[in-house]
């Protein structure tokens, strides 16, 4: 039986305030087993709930999880409807196992467009763990950065245009205070599973200065120990943000 995974004092003593997570491989994962990717995004729920509980233990104050993007609602409907099912179980059975951790959750993205029965669960999920004060599980739901950079555009136009906002009021604040991540602080490590080397439309403006850990695993197989070689690996940068 292998040992319990520990971070060493020097990943303690710099943990990361916000991780996001790029989850990758489910489909790789079923398909290297011969089984339907539904069996990939199955077990996928799995590793999401390690590392929630992971992140909850460690410290971690944020942790974003790239659940559903924008262009996956171009997926076979079979599959989208089975991803929908999934997350509105998960929602609803992990509350007992958020609420031990003293987990809150929020989600970003395109929320209207998720079905209403996930709609409506969402929100009830929110608000019993809405007290909570521990790890912000932020989902990203129906969410595309490139979208996010164009309502938060078309929202600064609108102050303009209306005299509520000079253009040469316009700086980095004032667009991030007008997208979805407004209320929380830019992610300082970006995982992504799987081995591959792109962003996939995620968080385009808030990752401007996040450290990238990119690892082979497979999404359904990346759990405590994993998330922990990555918060290792963060403590071995150094972050310049430009400077020396």
């Amino acid at each position: 039986m292998s040992a319990e995974p520990k971070l060493s004092p020097a990943a303690e003593s710099s943990l990361p305030t916000h991780v996001a997570v790029i989850m990758d491989g489910n489909g790789r994962w079923a398909k290297q087993r011969h089984l339907p990717r539904v069996e990939g995004h199955r077990n996928g729920v799995e590793s999401v709930r390690a590392i929630v509980r992971a992140s909850a233990e460690a410290g971690i104050k944020y942790l974003t999880l790239y659940a559903f993007s924008v262009e996956n609602w171009n997926r076979p409907k079979d599959e989208v409807d089975t991803l929908m099912k999934y997350l509105a179980r998960f929602l609803k059975n992990e509350i007992g196992e958020l609420n031990r951790n003293n987990v809150r959750l929020e989600a970003i993205g395109q929320i209207w467009r998720l079905p209403e029965a996930v709609q409506e669960q969402l929100a009830k999920t929110r608000a019993v763990l809405a007290r909570n004060t521990g790890l912000t599980l932020i989902l990203a739901l129906s969410y595309g950065a490139r979208t996010e950079l164009v309502e938060a555009a078309r929202a600064i136009a609108e102050k303009v245009k209306a005299g509520t906002l000079e253009a040469a009021e316009i700086n980095d604040r004032v667009m991030s205070e007008h997208l979805y991540t407004r209320h929380w602080p830019d992610p300082d490590l970006l995982i992504r599973t799987s081995g591959e080397m792109r962003i996939s439309n995620f968080l385009l403006w808030q990752i401007s200065y996040a450290e990238f850990v990119i690892t082979p695993t497979l999404w359904p197989d990346f759990r405590k120990a994993q998330l922990f070689e990555a918060l290792e690996e963060y403590a071995r940068r150094h972050r310049r943000f430009g400077g020396l």
